[in-house]
């Protein structure tokens, strides 16, 4: 995997310090747990906006980032719309890694959003 964003996605659920999927990612939301979400940049237009105004709310940093088939594949599973980061250390390498991609025009996975 060249992506390196994608890389520290996938050592963070070999970890089990990521969550994926609508629910587990809300409810790691309200519980102060997420550290980092991210949302495919072709989940629907309310996913975005429903994962938006709650990372806004609770203050925690949400990105737009790859699409639905390869932030499923980097995390080992089938399509996924949403994950989270639950691990603080790995959650700041991940948004790192975002950061210089897009410094360096990106590689065409998606934009990267601060909340």
């Amino acid at each position: 995997m060249r992506d390196k964003a994608l890389s520290l996605l996938s050592i963070a659920a070999k970890a089990g310090s990521l969550v994926s999927g609508e629910f587990s990612v809300d409810k790691a939301v309200h519980e102060g747990r997420a550290a980092l979400v991210v949302v495919a940049a072709d989940a629907s237009d309310n996913t975005r906006k429903k994962f938006t105004d709650m990372c806004a709310w609770f203050r925690v940093p949400i990105q737009i980032y790859a699409d639905r088939e390869l932030l499923g594949r980097s995390i080992g599973k089938s399509f996924r719309a949403v994950a989270a980061v639950t691990d603080e250390g790995l959650a700041k390498a991940v948004l790192k890694r975002l950061e210089e991609e897009s410094r360096i025009g990106g590689n065409g996975h998606g934009k990267n959003e601060g909340a």
